[in-house]
């Protein structure tokens, strides 16, 4: 994908275990916070809903940095995702670190389906990792893993026409947020699960719930 990017710059990050990964940075001109973005399940950093908000939020002054996350063919099962959640962590933790060597003192994270439920798993393990908000976005599972421990807020979005365990997973998913400080849940009226043609109604879902946080 690198020779068809139009907007940011293909940078190389490096786990700590040493394999190599593809980021897509995209800087803000004068940054309010820094936005690591995870992608869902087959695909890659600047496929559809994450590949217009790379863009949409740099614009609303939010530096993002899209990751490859691991994947499975494009017709795998979901049920063989869970096994590379530890490789998606340790790409998780090398973008924080890389964006905190740029210089950037506050970092969130937006993920979408597959890419929520792998950074609900990073958090899981991680729950002391110093974010100042992470935003799941349609998460595939329709629920959250323990967040346990978080000290950060979690600003649920989903679709009025997502999947139906995502919808089915609202309830439980409010009740869970109502015990973390600051976080909340918020629908997208008209949209599917994939959010086509609604990137711009998530972009400014997740600037209103991050601007008071980036100050």
């Amino acid at each position: 994908i690198v020779p068809s990017i139009v907007v940011g710059d293909a940078v190389m990050l490096e786990t700590g275990a040493g394999r190599k990964f593809l980021g897509l940075l995209t800087p803000a001109a004068k940054p309010r916070a820094a936005l690591i973005l995870v992608h869902s399940a087959g695909v890659h950093p600047d496929f559809a809903l994450i590949g217009e908000l790379r863009a949409g939020l740099a614009d609303r002054g939010y530096t993002t940095l899209s990751i490859q996350m691991p994947v499975l063919a494009a017709d795998a099962d979901a049920a063989g995702y869970p096994a590379l959640f530890p490789e998606a962590g340790q790409r998780i933790a090398a973008a924080i670190e890389y964006l905190r060597g740029k210089g950037a003192t506050k970092v969130a994270i937006v993920s979408h389906s597959m890419g929520a439920r792998m950074v609900n798993d990073f958090i899981v393990h991680r729950p002391d990792v110093p974010l100042v908000a992470w935003v799941p976005v349609a998460i595939s599972s329709g629920g959250f893993e323990s967040l346990a421990g978080v000290r950060f807020p979690v600003f649920d979005i989903y679709a009025e026409k997502d999947f139906d365990v995502v919808l089915k997973g609202v309830p439980a998913r409010a009740k869970l947020l109502r015990g973390l400080k600051g976080s909340r849940q918020a629908m997208v009226y008209g949209a599917d699960h994939y959010f086509a043609r609604k990137s711009r109604e998530v972009a400014a879902l997740i600037d209103q719930s991050l601007k008071p946080l980036a100050k």
